[in-house]
């Protein structure tokens, strides 16, 4: 089954601002990488603890997160089309304190 990596908006904008040579990036981009060959290889995350915003604006049917170094996270859902399962990467979290204010831990 073909996987494909696809982002928010918010995602995005970020991920496209972030310099290439940067540390960050090269993270960022090895996740994304793991995720197209296992797109349930971060954690997921029990329903009840689901943001409500992200069922507002993704009709998410589940959830994931995929722990980087230093507390940051990304934060994604799956979905298939046809043939075609998709991880949908939500939003990034630069570090622990904004993961927490999201979840209301």
């Amino acid at each position: 089954m073909e996987i494909r990596i696809r982002g928010s908006l918010k995602f995005m904008k970020f991920y496209s601002s972030v310099p290439k040579t940067s540390d960050l990036y090269v993270e960022i981009d090895g996740a994304l990488a793991l995720l197209k060959e296992d797109c349930e290889h971060g954690n997921k995350i029990p329903k009840d603890r689901w943001p409500k915003c992200y069922i507002q604006n993704f009709n998410i049917q589940n959830l994931y997160r995929f722990e980087l170094r230093d507390g940051r996270r990304l934060i994604y859902t799956i979905y298939s089309v046809s043939d075609i399962t998709y991880c949908n990467i939500l939003e990034y979290f630069q570090n622990h304190k904004e993961y927490e204010k999201r979840f209301g831990y």
